[in-house]
């Protein structure tokens, strides 16, 4: 079903635009409230957010929302967004709220949920409170109105999950590491669980105001954690992004490590084990390298559309257990109900430690393919799907690439826009295959 608010990811918009607004807000909490009434008499929510100054605003608003829906909230203050999903799911609570517009700039915010077993809710809820959202309020009488509370030891508690996530027996005792925060939610969290694990940590992207979340530092701008690891000779570097649910690595040499090489090595780990993986899910996105590695070792990779809600419903359907994106969204099904940063970069230390090798040398066998991506223009009129130039030209390149590449054709989800990918073992023959495939579009 069409959807008016929400997105792949929970809501999601600029501050002071519709529906970024705090009456929107409150209305939020009220209609999200009303349906959480349908289930339990009394619904107990917690609200986490990340380190923008607007989540200040918003979680004002949702906490009047709720409580004039008769529901009771709790308030954490700064929390990475798996650590909303573990408290809501260890407190026993009815839902979690995250206030993060996750990687994007701080004049950005969004809201996003889990249920009480710390999941991504499914689109059924997500169309019931729109629904709700189109009703009259029924704000209830002040006797049923909700109470608020503030979790004292909501950081602390998160603290000690991260760090149960790894054998007793692991230690970081000997490494230097950089954590590179992004000014985002985990700026007080990941240098702690590093450090009491007994790592050498140092820190970029941990100073917050409000307004540098995501400016220059964390996982989508990894060139800071690059040079300060070389700087300080470090071994490792760790870049989430500001709400820490994705992660990129760096090594002492400057190398930087994507979702997808990480992802290989999650599994690599698990196999060196002993440990059965049937198999493990990426998106269309996906490294063709990660896809020939796993599969020398009898894993299958499937993939899911971009998005870790994808990766998720399919690691779900399946039973298995890992899974991720090139973006750093890794999910370890076993440790999380959710990606995370933090507890995705331990697994990744705990298999390097377990190795004694570096990354690079875990990685020796997966060269990633090149990749070109050119964003096509669509002509007024154009039906691409219908195209047979386009459907020709797609069969020829993918016949010349036979198994050493692939071709992945897809529309814009915000502009008229399709986006031509081809990756290949040699890149130039990428580039060619792009290229011929991009003037096919509109001809």
């Amino acid at each position: 079903m069409s959807r008016t608010y929400f997105g792949t990811d929970g809501i999601r918009g600029t501050v002071g635009q519709a529906p970024i607004t705090p009456d929107f807000m409150l209305r939020l909490g009220h209609a999200v409230g009303r349906v959480l009434k349908r289930t339990s008499a009394k619904p107990m929510v917690l609200i986490g957010k990340d380190t923008r100054i607007s989540g200040y605003m918003i979680e004002s608003a949702l906490e009047a929302g709720f409580a004039s829906a008769g529901v009771d909230v709790l308030m954490s203050g700064p929390l990475p967004t798996p650590g909303v999903a573990y408290l809501t799911r260890a407190l026993r609570l009815d839902l979690g709220v995250v206030i993060s517009a996750s990687h994007n700039p701080f004049g950005d915010n969004g809201v996003k949920f889990f249920s009480s077993r710390g999941e991504k809710l499914p689109d059924d809820w997500e169309q019931a409170v729109e629904s709700a959202l189109a009703e009259t309020p029924q704000w209830v009488d002040s006797s049923r109105l909700g109470k608020v509370r503030r979790i004292e030891d909501a950081r602390g508690r998160y603290i000690e999950f991260c760090k149960s996530t790894v054998g007793g027996e692991m230690t970081l005792k000997g490494l230097k590491l950089v954590v590179d925060a992004a000014h985002g939610a985990a700026y007080h969290v990941a240098p702690d669980v590093f450090h009491e694990l007994g790592a050498d940590v140092s820190c970029i992207g941990c100073q917050p105001d409000g307004l540098n979340i995501n400016a220059g530092v964390g996982a989508t701008h990894p060139d800071a954690l690059v040079q300060r690891v070389r700087e300080t000779g470090a071994d490792y570097g760790i870049a989430l992004d500001g709400d820490a649910d994705r992660l990129q690595m760096v090594d002492r040499d400057g190398r930087l490590f994507n979702g997808d090489e990480l992802l290989y090595v999650m599994v690599a780990d698990r196999l060196a084990q002993g440990l059965r993986v049937e198999g493990a899910v990426g998106t269309l996105m996906t490294n063709m390298a990660v896809e020939v590695a796993l599969r020398r070792r009898d894993v299958q990779l499937v993939r899911a559309k971009v998005g870790d809600r994808y990766v998720l419903e399919e690691l779900t359907q399946r039973g298995w257990q890992l899974g991720g994106e090139s973006s750093g969204h890794l999910l370890a099904l076993d440790k999380h109900t959710t990606g995370d940063g933090i507890v995705s970069a331990l697994q990744v230390l705990q298999a390097v430690q377990r190795r004694g090798a570096g990354l690079a040398q875990m990685l020796s066998e997966v060269a990633l393919f090149p990749q070109t991506l050119i964003n096509v223009r669509l002509r007024d009129g154009v039906d691409w799907k219908s195209s047979r130039r386009l459907a020709d030209e797609q069969q020829a390149v993918q016949a010349e690439l036979g198994d050493q590449g692939r071709v992945l054709i897809r529309a814009s989800g915000t502009e008229p826009v399709l986006r031509v990918m081809v990756e290949a073992r040699d890149g130039d023959q990428a580039r060619r295959c792009a290229e011929r495939l991009a003037a096919a579009v509109n001809a």
